[in-house]
C-alpha cells in the first residue's frame, strides 16, 4: 500500500462542514491556551530574588532553542527541496509535490511552535509557581498546572488545525499531503527532544556532581552555575522537548488512522462485506478520526478545569490531577459513544455500530492503567521506591541493582498491556484486515486523546 494511490471520494457538503467543526475545535484548543497564558502571567514572579535565577533559566533556554532553530534550519531546507523534487517524479504539475513540501514545513513549525509556546509559559510559570508556594499550596499547585495546560493545548491545537487545513484545502488529495505534515513533526521532535534530553543529563549529572563534590554546595544551591543549566535543561527538554514530542505522536497516529482507513478502499475483505457503501464508509472512518481529535480537546479542557486543590490543605499532589485526568478520560468515553451513535451506523443496516467508539476506549483503558502503574512504580510511597530507597543503606551495589530491577519489571507490565490493547483491538473488528488494522490505529488514537491533559500533567512540574 502507497499513500500516493489513495483518492478519496468526492467529500459531501456534510462532510466538509464536519471539517469545518473539527477546525473550530483546533481553534477553542488555541483560545483556551491564550486564556491560560493570560492567568499565568497576571500572577506575581516574587521578589528580586526569585526573579534574578528565573531570568537566568529563561535567558538559557532561549539561547538554547535560537541555537538549535540555527542548526535545525538547514536539515529543514535540504529537506524541503528534496521532498519536492522527489515528489516530482510521483506526481503531475506543481501542485502535489509543492503542498507536501509546504506540508511539511507546517509540521516542523508546528511542532516546534508547540514546545516553544510550552517552554516560554513554563519558564515564566516557575517563579510565579515558586512565590505562590510561599503562602500558599493550592495556588502554587493550581497555578503550575495552568502554566502546564498551556503546552497541551497549543500542542493539540496547532496539530489539529495542521491537519484539518489539509484536508479542507487538497481535499480527496489530501492523504498525499498529510504524510509531509507528520514527517515535518517527526523531524521537529527529533531534534528537540533528543537534543533536550541529553543537555538536561549533561547538565544535571556532570556540573551538579561537580558542585556538591568539589565545591560542597548543597543540591540545587543557585550559586551553582550547573544549577541553572539543569533548570534550563529540565524547561527544554522536559517541556519544549515532551511538547514536541508528544505533537509528534499526536499527528502521526492521526495520520496513520487516516491512511489506514483510505486503505480499506484497496481491501478485498472490506469492499466485500461493505459492497457499494464501501467508499462513503471509508470516508466516514476518516472524518470519525478527525472528530474524536477534537472531542480531545474539550475533554482535555475539562479535566484541566477539573483540577482544584482544597483550600488551607496539604495533600498528595497526584490526588487532584488523577482526579483531573479521570475527569478528561470520563469525557472522552462519553463523546466517542455520542459521536458513534450521531454519526457511524453501519450502512448496510442503519444500526449504529458500536465497536468503533469501543476500540477508542480501548485506548483509554491503556491510559488510565498505564497512569496507575506509573504511579505505583514511582510514587514514594508506594513498594518500588520504598526498596529501592532501603537497598540504598547497604550501599551503591544493592541500590543499582534494585533500582534497575523496579524499572525494568515496570517496562513488562507496561508492553503487556500494550499487547493486550492491541490484540483487543484486533478481536472487535474480525471481518477485514484493514478493520484489524484501523482498530489498532484508533485505540492509539484513544490513548492520545486526552493529550492536551497529559502535557499538562507533564509541564506542570
Amino acid at each position: 500500500m502507497s499513500e500516493a494511490n489513495i483518492v478519496l471520494p468526492t467529500l459531501t457538503s456534510g462532510q466538509v462542514l464536519i471539517l469545518w467543526l473539527v477546525l473550530v475545535s483546533a481553534l477553542v484548543a488555541l483560545a483556551y491556551g491564550v486564556v491560560l497564558i493570560r492567568v499565568v502571567l497576571a500572577a506575581d514572579p516574587g521578589p528580586k530574588s526569585l526573579t534574578d535565577v528565573s531570568d537566568a533559566i529563561e535567558v538559557g533556554a532561549m539561547a538554547y532553542l535560537g541555537r538549535q532553530v540555527k542548526t535545525m534550519i538547514w536539515f529543514v531546507a535540504a529537506i524541503f527541496f528534496a521532498l519536492f523534487f522527489m515528489y516530482r517524479n510521483v506526481y503531475q504539475g506543481l501542485y502535489l509535490p509543492l503542498g507536501i513540501s509546504i506540508a511539511f514545513l507546517m509540521g516542523v513549525a508546528a511542532s516546534y511552535g508547540a514546545g516553544y509556546v510550552g517552554m516560554w509559559l513554563a519558564v515564566k510559570g516557575n517563579v510565579r509557581s515558586a512565590n505562590a508556594a510561599l503562602t500558599s499550596f493550592k495556588d502554587a499547585m493550581e497555578l503550575a498546572f495552568k502554566a502546564g495546560g498551556v503546552s497541551g493545548m497549543f500542542t493539540v491545537g496547532l496539530g489539529l488545525l495542521g491537519a484539518t487545513i489539509i484536508f479542507l484545502v487538497f481535499r480527496e488529495n489530501a492523504m498525499k499531503v498529510l504524510v509531509g505534515f507528520g514527517f515535518g513533526g517527526s523531524l521537529a521532535a527529533l531534534f528537540m527532544r533528543v537534543g533536550g534530553g541529553i543537555y538536561t543529563k549533561a547538565a544535571d549529572v556532570g556540573g551538579d556532581l561537580v558542585g556538591k563534590i568539589e565545591q560542597d554546595l548543597p543540591e540545587d544551591d543557585p550559586r551553582n552555575p550547573a544549577t541553572i543549566a539543569d533548570n534550563v535543561g529540565d524547561n527544554v527538554g522536559d517541556c519544549a522537548g515532551m511538547a514536541a514530542d508528544v505533537f509528534e505522536s499526536y499527528e502521526v497516529t492521526l495520520v496513520a488512522a487516516i491512511i489506514l482507513a483510505a486503505y480499506a478502499l484497496q481491501e478485498s475483505d472490506f469492499i466485500a462485506a461493505y459492497g457499494q457503501y464501501a467508499g462513503m464508509f471509508a470516508v466516514k472512518l476518516i472524518m470519525f478520526a478527525l472528530i474524536l481529535r477534537g472531542v480531545g480537546v474539550f475533554s482535555s479542557i475539562i479535566g484541566i478545569m477539573a483540577v482544584r486543590v482544597p483550600a488551607g490543605k496539604m495533600l498528595d499532589p497526584m490526588r487532584p490531577i488523577n482526579i483531573g485526568y479521570m475527569t478528561s478520560a470520563v469525557a472522552s468515553v462519553i463523546g466517542f459513544f455520542v459521536v458513534n451513535y450521531l454519526y457511524l451506523d453501519d450502512p448496510r443496516t442503519g444500526a449504529t455500530d458500536w465497536r468503533f467508539a469501543c476500540c477508542a476506549s480501548l485506548g483509554i483503558i491503556l491510559a488510565v492503567v498505564t497512569l496507575w502503574l506509573t504511579n505505583y512504580f514511582t510514587h514514594p510511597d508506594k513498594g518500588p521506591v520504598t526498596e529501592t530507597a532501603m537497598a540504598a543503606r547497604t550501599g551503591p551495589a544493592t541500590l543499582i541493582l534494585s533500582g534497575m530491577a523496579e524499572g525494568l519489571e515496570s517496562s513488562v507490565w507496561a508492553l503487556l498491556v500494550i499487547a493486550a490493547a492491541i490484540i483487543g483491538a484486533m478481536a472487535i473488528f474480525h471481518e477485514s484486515l484493514a478493520l484489524q488494522f484501523y482498530g489498532i490505529a484508533l485505540t492509539g488514537l484513544g490513548l492520545l486523546t486526552t493529550t492536551g491533559y497529559i502535557l499538562a500533567m507533564d509541564t506542570y512540574g
